[in-house]
């Protein structure tokens, strides 16, 4: 007796072209992410896909966004956890440039930004917009606040621009390949000890 799928709803299924989408991306890169690819791994049609997104770059667009939500997730957790103590920098350094790197962020903006869907992006822009914001919002003061929206400005360049050119430009100037994630790790190590900082001598006040 065959058994019956169950029916999904219309948000269930998007979700799940959605990390099919994300799938091909890290397996084959940008370019792998279709319609027709993705119905093929999950058992859609291409018809049924394109009611859900419109289009290619309406898939590439809600996978930037999903990319865009479970990344600074993940990110903003590391985050309280590193102001606890309970992490190191290296730890927020390293999500962040695999993010980029591995799990295909970096070449899925480069991809839509090449094909002219500039406006995919705006969800990861946004997401981001949202971590920092509620970072800078337990911030002791002012100048913490910038020095968050400084240090996320940096990470998030760095960590896009290593996963272009990272270890070309390590190998042209002969820099070891972890330079850039060094140089992050840095910068990130001395925003938390100047917020640790700021607590302990509010703490004696």
């Amino acid at each position: 007796m065959s058994i019956k799928r169950a029916r999904l709803s219309p948000d269930e299924s998007r979700l799940v072209a959605v990390e099919a989408a994300r799938d091909l991306l890290i397996e084959a890169g940008p370019q792998a992410v279709t319609l027709k690819a993705v119905a093929g791994r999950i058992g859609r049609t291409h018809a049924n896909l394109l009611h859900h997104f419109g289009s290619a770059a309406g898939l590439q667009k809600a996978l930037a966004a999903h990319l865009g939500e479970t990344i600074t997730a993940k990110i903003g957790e590391a985050v309280d956890a590193a102001r606890r103590g309970e992490v190191s920098a290296r730890i927020i350094v390293d999500m962040t440039f695999d993010a980029f790197d591995r799990e295909g962020a970096g070449a899925l903006a480069s991809w839509m930004l090449a094909s002219g869907n500039e406006d995919a992006l705006d969800p990861v822009v946004e997401a981001i917009h949202r971590l920092v914001d509620k970072l800078a919002a337990s911030a002791l003061n002012a100048n913490l606040a910038d020095l968050i929206r400084e240090n996320t400005l940096m990470l998030v360049l760095l960590a896009l621009g290593d996963s272009q050119l990272g270890g070309a430009m390590a190998g042209a100037l002969a820099l070891p390949r972890e330079k850039a994630r060094e140089i992050a790790t840095r910068s990130l190590t001395f925003a938390l000890m100047q917020e640790a900082a700021a607590i302990a001598a509010k703490g004696k006040v």
